[in-house]
């Protein structure tokens, strides 16, 4: 790290929503609480389908409450004003390229969502999607786009022009490898854009760590903002709620400085694969499995849909007999990580909803679950309790297709007509385990249609069971 560590910075942040507020902006706000005030923050929105919240924002100087609840339901109020500058949106992002451009911006960090990297198994970037076509096009005509990477490129590109320094560039979103990943995305973005001058300006004045964060935060309903106002007397129009558990795991790899995050708790370390492994597998796979039988069991929110023992036993058998083999202990007890997931899952006063985390399940399948099958199948061993979670998913996809899910599906990187041809094959399962999409090198692999074949049938009679059963949401 450099020997002006101490020196004062700014983080540049891409994406105004809930997680990344709950958790960077808190952290930070811890440093200032402290007194270090030596980091500050500016952040924006890429696209401009977020207009509400931003614009609550900038009428409030970036200020606004963060709720945190317990799983016993106890909850803290914390006034968060470490979000310093919102930047409004605009086509072409000339806000946030002023910002990144001036030398004082030593971070740029940024949470899109699993879906918008566009990324494969093997970090190809999918060079056809509609967004990453679209980018390329603007870029061509000197124009920054609305994909992380179109922005990143403009971003970078103006950094690189005006002399401003190195950069490190933070990637906070739920990918393996998320710093190394979203850097071959970005390399990759540039290549195809015939952008050699800024590409090899990035490999030499950028790096770019990986994280892991983990903190539940579910999308703020009305009733949030009338608790805030009620403890804490602020109108607040941008209110956040989470749990009050939060782990930040950061590689140490910065190149221009940092703040000293773990003076308030981050864990600083050279690999962080450890911790993401077992946040994706027992956490973020749990949760996507909670969601999709809490689907079609006709439970609403998450801690309704864990408290059911069939679907507790679900993911209980999952994490057990699948997951956990194929994670390296270390320093983390697995088991008790396990169990503490499910225990914060639980949490009722968070209110999690099923339909939040339906979302962008079509890159959640190959990104959280599909490696367990894959190297359970390659260990020589039948992962008949990992299957149940893709057999969900399918099942969940055929009640969407026929109209029978009670929520709007948001998800970016799905297409509609590829899941109407799944469910309207004679086989439903083999047409659902041959999409490379979802499978990459599995994709048709008999060993894998053997299992989803048969989990299929038992989430059928878990449906059966379901319709027959008295649900309380």
């Amino acid at each position: 790290m450099p020997e002006d560590r101490d020196a004062p910075g700014r983080i540049l942040h891409l994406g105004l929503g809930a997680f990344h507020r709950a958790h960077q902006v808190a952290v930070l706000q811890a440093l200032h609480d402290r007194g270090d005030t030596r980091w500050q923050l500016a952040a924006g929105n890429l696209r401009g389908d977020n207009a509400a919240t931003e614009a609550a924002l900038v009428h409030q100087r970036g200020a606004y409450v963060l709720e945190t609840v317990t799983p016993a339901g106890a909850r803290s109020y914390r006034r968060i004003t470490a979000l310093g500058d919102v930047v409004p949106h605009a086509p072409g992002q000339p806000g946030l390229i002023a910002l990144g451009a001036e030398p004082a911006t030593r971070i740029i960090s940024f949470t899109v969502t699993e879906a918008g990297y566009a990324l494969d198994a093997d970090d190809r970037l999918d060079a056809g999607h509609p967004d990453i076509r679209a980018d390329l096009r603007d870029w061509r005509e000197g124009l920054a786009g609305s994909t992380v990477y179109g922005a990143l490129a403009g971003i970078l590109d103006a950094r690189r022009r005006a002399g401003a320094g190195p950069v490190t560039l933070l990637c906070c979103d739920n990918l393996r490898h998320n710093g190394g990943r979203s850097r071959a995305g970005l390399l990759q973005f540039l290549a195809l854009a015939g952008d050699e001058r800024l590409r090899d300006w990035v490999l030499a004045n950028t790096t770019s760590p990986d994280t892991m964060v983990d903190r539940i935060t579910p999308r703020p309903t009305r009733d949030v903002a009338v608790r805030v106002l009620a403890a804490t007397g602020f109108d607040d129009a941008a209110p956040v709620m989470a749990e009050d558990f939060l782990q930040w795991v950061v590689q140490e790899d910065f190149c221009n400085g940092r703040p000293d995050w773990e003076a308030v708790g981050v864990e600083m370390t050279g690999d962080v694969a450890p911790y993401e492994e077992a946040k994706i597998r027992l956490l973020n796979a749990v949760h996507s499995g909670i969601a999709w039988a809490g689907s079609l069991a006709g439970y609403d929110t998450i801690d309704a849909a864990v408290g059911d023992p069939a679907i507790r036993r679900i993911v209980h058998d999952y994490a057990t007999d699948d997951a956990i083999p194929c994670l390296q202990a270390g320093a983390i007890d697995l088991s008790a990580y396990r169990d503490r997931v499910l225990e914060r899952f639980g949490n009722a006063a968070l209110g999690d909803t099923v339909e939040r985390v339906c979302a962008d399940g079509w890159a959640k399948l190959p990104g959280f679950i599909v490696p367990t099958l894959r190297e359970r199948l390659r260990a020589g061993h039948a992962p008949r309790r990992a299957a149940l979670l893709p057999a969900l998913y399918l099942a969940f996809l055929q009640r969407w297709q026929a109209g029978a899910i009670a929520f709007e599906v948001r998800d970016t990187a799905i297409d509609r007509a590829t899941v109407a041809a799944i469910c309207a094959d004679r086989d439903p399962v083999a047409a659902f385990c041959a999409q490379p999409a979802l499978w990459d090198e599995l994709a048709g692999d008999p060993r894998l249609v053997e299992v989803v074949r048969e989990a299929r049938a038992r989430v059928a009679a878990f449906e059966d069971a379901a319709r027959h059963a008295v649900v309380r949401p």
